[in-house]
């Protein structure tokens, strides 16, 4: 009997182009399974309600936060119900940094990483050499004091980096999130590192995303050379997908380590309307096996969520080394908070810490807005 799946993914050749490519294959393999992908944009996919999406769709691909609401609202299928231990057992010890447990949440897998990601740093080679990239907080200010740095501070993004800067400080996200925000001595310093970088780029930087960067970065017309922290596509590292090639590095240290940048990447997740389970898990387990994450999947504009791809020789050897020169970055990665009801904060606490950072106005007042939306996201007394 034919079975028709659909799935929702974002538009870009990392979310979209991949997943298809690796559903036609599947479909070849399985004459009655039809796969049918639809794509929203990335600004949709950081924000649109999943609820709404898993009403409509029986494979999601979906963003580590919205594990708590996916758990809480019951839309998503709990997986380990539905998979084989061995093969979750083989997806956690393959995890690329913490991409597995970020969809772990009270004993419930909700989603499995299909794709990896976190704020990495990236450079023109044929504008700066390897050999002088910072290598320093110190060092990456003395390079945007020349006025080739760029960064995207969109205010989701400026949000973000504040997570990364007060995980860095706090040498881990285990002491933020609780009453507040982050200890007001963390979140301050974090502020203040944030405006001194951006107040060395140019004010465009605050209404771009990482995407924009990267077409800046790779096109014709532009001498920004360096980018210090933002989300890693490897696209941009391969022949042939802009006119330059765009170098992927690790990030820079920040006292005793390296910054602790806020993970990224999606994860594949089954709406709890989907009926034809049985054809959906076996995709979902196609589509995330070693083989098929290294090879269909990579070839087609995806970013592995397996690290054996990452380790893989010939995957490398086509990204100019993207994976293994940003591993000990995304290993080292923290991750947003996944309660149900953060997204408000998501939503809400970036345009405050832009207007900070544009502005350098009230510093103590930015973090009572921020922890005002906070405690509001968390159901916490005002």
């Amino acid at each position: 009997m034919a079975v028709e799946l659909t799935g929702m993914t974002w538009s870009h050749s990392r979310g979209y182009s991949s997943i298809a490519a690796v559903s036609q294959r599947y479909e070849e393999l399985h004459p009655e399974v039809t796969l049918r992908w639809e794509k929203r944009s990335l600004a949709d996919f950081e924000n649109q309600p999943v609820g709404e999406l898993a009403k409509r769709y029986d494979l999601l691909i979906i963003d580590h936060p919205w594990t708590g609401f996916g758990l809480e609202s019951g839309v998503l299928r709990p997986l380990e119900t539905l998979f084989p231990a061995e093969f979750l057992a083989d997806q956690e010890a393959h995890s690329t940094g913490p991409s597995y447990r970020s969809y772990t949440l009270a004993g419930h897998q909700l989603a499995l990483p299909v794709d990896s990601a976190a704020p990495i740093a990236v450079y023109r080679p044929d504008l700066l050499s390897q050999d002088a990239l910072p290598q320093t907080w110190e060092e990456m200010i003395e390079q945007a004091k020349k006025g080739t740095t760029i960064l995207a501070a969109a205010p989701l993004y400026t949000l973000l980096d504040f997570f990364m800067m007060c995980a860095t400080i706090a040498g881990g996200e285990e002491t933020l999130y609780r009453e507040e925000v982050a200890p007001p001595e963390v979140a301050r310093e974090a502020l203040e590192r944030q405006r001194e970088l951006t107040s060395l780029c140019p004010p465009f930087i605050f209404d771009i995303n990482p995407i924009q960067v990267y077409e800046m970065m790779c096109g014709e017309g532009e001498n920004y050379m360096y980018c210090p922290f933002i989300f890693g596509y490897s696209n941009y590292s391969r022949p042939g997908y802009g006119r330059h090639i765009v170098k992927a590095a690790n990030v820079v240290r920040y006292g005793a380590g390296l910054l602790r940048t806020t993970l990224g990447g999606t994860g594949l997740a089954i709406s709890s309307k989907c009926r034809n389970l049985a054809e959906t898990v076996d995709f979902c387990q196609y589509a995330l096996s070693e083989e098929i994450q290294k090879t269909i999947f990579f070839d087609a504009g995806g970013q592995p969520g397996h690290c054996a791809a990452w380790l893989d020789q010939a995957v490398n050897a086509r990204s100019n080394r993207f994976f293994l020169d940003t591993l000990e970055t995304i290993s080292h990665a923290s991750m947003r908070p996944r309660y149900n009801g953060y997204m408000h904060m998501q939503d809400n606490g970036g345009a405050v810490i832009r207007e900070y950072l544009m502005t350098g106005r009230d510093l103590g007042g930015t973090l009572e807005k921020l922890n005002k939306i906070y405690h509001v996201s968390r159901r916490l007394p005002l």
